[in-house]
């Protein structure tokens, strides 16, 4: 059988004597080519790609120290917080002493207006009651009066006659005539 395929490989010029390697000049036009396109690959593209590169390690920098300010930002800001969250304690403090204080004012304020009020509000109803007596205590001696001389004209009338009561009037002009 191999002397069949030897017979075969002889006679066919496109198979090569070795499974392995091709012919001698294939391997050299292969290789020249291969030199020719890596040398023009390296010229021309391996600036672009060194460009590419440093521009991809600048990128990356810059954001290495993006981060870095950023965290230390963030670590200087958290300092202030943490200070501030002190300070709001006693601002807390201070804030609830003075309004305690400002409430104790208007408390004594309030009691004083308010005792104010009462008294104005007291001697005001003192001199109405005054008033009111006084209005009443005129009305009921009006009110007597009218009474009592009802009663007194009906008494006299019912029980004087005309002499009598002429009498009556001219005793009570002498007596005005001899007061003057």
């Amino acid at each position: 059988m191999n002397a069949v395929f030897a017979l075969l490989a002889a006679e066919d010029k496109s198979q090569t004597p070795s499974w392995i390697w091709p012919e001698g000049y294939e391997i050299a036009f292969g290789g020249l080519a291969s030199v020719i396109v890596f040398s023009l690959l390296f010229w021309k593209v391996g600036p672009l790609v060194k460009k590419g590169m440093a521009a991809r390690t600048a990128r990356i920098q810059k954001e290495l120290d993006g981060a870095a300010a950023a965290t230390s930002a963030a670590a200087a800001e958290a300092a202030s917080i943490r200070q501030a969250k002190g300070d709001i304690a006693g601002e807390r403090a201070r804030l609830l002493a003075d309004a305690d204080t400002q409430a104790t004012t208007v408390l004594a304020d309030g009691r004083v207006r308010l005792n104010d009020e009462v008294d104005e509000l007291n001697a005001k109803a003192d001199s109405d009651i005054a008033g009111l007596a006084t209005r009443s205590g005129d009305e009921l001696r009006a009110e007597i009066s009218r009474l009592s001389s009802e009663a007194a004209d009906r008494l006299v009338s019912g029980h004087l006659d005309d002499a009598t009561h002429q009498d009556l009037i001219e005793a009570f002009i002498a007596k005005v005539g001899a007061s003057k």
